[in-house]
């Protein structure tokens, strides 16, 4: 499938991005072309990049500004059909960008200038005048094969410049992983980080009196839509884990109250036992490679950590102690494990080599640490801490220094990261009554500043989420 290219130039950064670190980034001069093939979708999107190089610091470790104000226009609905795919499309990406916290769109009844005449190009003045620093303005059209062609250009007002411009060809039934995608594509052009919105989440959609629990596996976009179950709640279920390289997830499942181990294909649905693990603490995580997963198994009263080469099922001992050793979690190298031991007494957060070797604790503060995992960029450790009776979610360099507390709650654990390394989710419980013995499980996502906490809809109560990486 070819399709007419739009052209692009790369922006200067205009935006500061939720983060905890420092970040230099050199842009020069370069020409690209991406065409992406998958779930019947093509992307179209060559780039031209600016004329000259420039050097730009973003200073991302205050994460205290503004968000963006930016006027997502209605996309323009060449024909009847189109408008519905027009209308949804303009939704679910302003409703992305507002929801990361970097942006503002700006209300559509301030508008200025409408989405026939923006076809021809935009009236700078007129956006100004509303406030805007950024501009979206998209168009919707059939293409006479069944398919849409979505087309999108992205504006830095102040600048009068025309900074993105992308095309996608798909089924009219793709229009959501269309918006996700121009969502993304905004999101990277203005702060140079890659966006996220295009990902899915796994996660335990819980349901029942709390004595007769009935937990499913269940998937969803990232934004709460396409909820689905994955199992029927015949079996309790519990840690989904995804792949870092296919849509496939791991889990723990009970069936006839013995634990055991899946994986399950996403695409085709198609379901295999990895072995039947007695006395398992915690599912296991695939490795960054994703050719093996690392979990932990108690054997003759000991809870070690293990290693399982999935093209050969064959088991590696990797830590030997009296002690809980358990919740392994790769770097994105896949040269270092971190995990949670109470060795030293206490629940606390460790990281050795891959094989192993040179187990460290990074963490000292104050109450236990649990559920540490890494984040893709390989710069954090998100955990859980408990201390004096609350629960808090929180990172820390690997090297044991930079701890910050992101959030806080009655009961708050299961962090899992979004494929860019800059937002997390996890889920948090409440008591349901004034007994306080019933509990009410929801999914929140928080940004690296913490200032930017949501809840994530689902329809029934969820719990022990993972992020999938962008989807191929």
């Amino acid at each position: 499938m070819t399709d007419p290219t739009i052209t692009a130039t790369r922006p200067a950064v205009r935006a500061a991005i939720a983060a905890g670190l420092s970040v230099t980034r050199r842009l020069g001069a370069f020409v690209s072309c991406l065409c992406l093939l998958g779930a019947g979708l093509a992307v179209s999107m060559p780039m031209l990049a600016a004329p000259a190089a420039a050097e730009l610091r973003i200073d991302i470790t205050k994460g205290n500004f503004d968000p963006m104000p930016i006027a997502v226009t209605p996309f323009y609905a060449t024909g009847p059909s189109e408008q519905d795919v027009a209308s949804q499309i303009t939704g679910v990406v302003s409703a992305d960008l507002e929801r990361s916290g970097l942006f503002r769109p700006v209300n559509p009844a301030a508008f200025l200038q409408d989405s026939a005449s923006l076809q021809a190009g935009p009236r700078f003045a007129d956006w100004r005048a509303v406030n805007a620093q950024a501009l979206i303005a998209g168009a919707v059209k059939s293409q006479g094969d069944g398919l849409i062609r979505v087309e999108f250009r992205l504006w830095d007002v102040l600048s009068e410049q025309q900074i993105a411009g992308i095309a996608f060809s798909a089924s009219p039934q793709g229009w959501r992983r269309i918006a996700h995608k121009v969502a993304d594509e905004v999101y990277k052009r203005i702060t140079g980080e890659e966006g996220y919105f295009d990902t899915r989440v796994v996660y335990i959609a819980e349901s029942g009196p709390a004595n007769r629990r009935i937990k499913r596996l269940s998937i969803m976009d990232q934004d709460g839509a396409n909820n689905r179950f994955l199992t029927d709640g015949t079996n309790l279920v519990l840690t989904p884990r995804f792949s870092p390289t296919a849509q496939e997830i791991t889990y723990l499942s009970y069936v006839g109250n013995v634990p055991r181990v899946y994986l399950f294909n996403i695409d085709n649905g198609r379901q295999e036992r990895l072995g039947d693990f007695p006395g398992m603490s915690f599912a296991p995580r695939f490795s960054p490679d994703g050719n093996a997963v690392v979990m932990s198994l108690a054997q003759d009263g000991n809870t070690d950590i293990y290693r399982m080469d999935l093209r050969t099922r064959r088991m590696v001992q990797l830590t030997n102690h009296p002690a809980i050793d358990t919740a392994p979690s790769y770097s994105p190298d896949g040269r270092k494990i971190t995990f949670e031991s109470d060795r030293s007494g206490t629940q606390q957060i460790y990281v050795m080599d891959a094989d192993g070797g040179n187990p460290t604790r990074i963490s000292f503060g104050q109450g236990r640490y649990a559920t540490p995992v890494w984040s893709p960029r390989g710069d954090l450790i998100a955990f859980t801490r408990l201390f004096q009776g609350e629960f808090y979610i929180g990172v820390i360099r690997p090297d044991g220094t930079g701890e910050r507390m992101l959030t806080r709650a009655f009961h708050a654990e299961g962090p899992t990261w979004a494929p860019n390394g800059r937002v997390l989710m996890f889920f948090e419980e409440k008591p349901s009554g004034q007994d306080d013995r019933g509990r009410i499980a929801k999914l929140y996502s928080v940004d690296l500043t913490g200032n930017n906490l949501r809840q994530v809809e689902t329809p029934q109560d969820a719990s022990d989420p993972a992020w999938s990486p962008l989807i191929p």
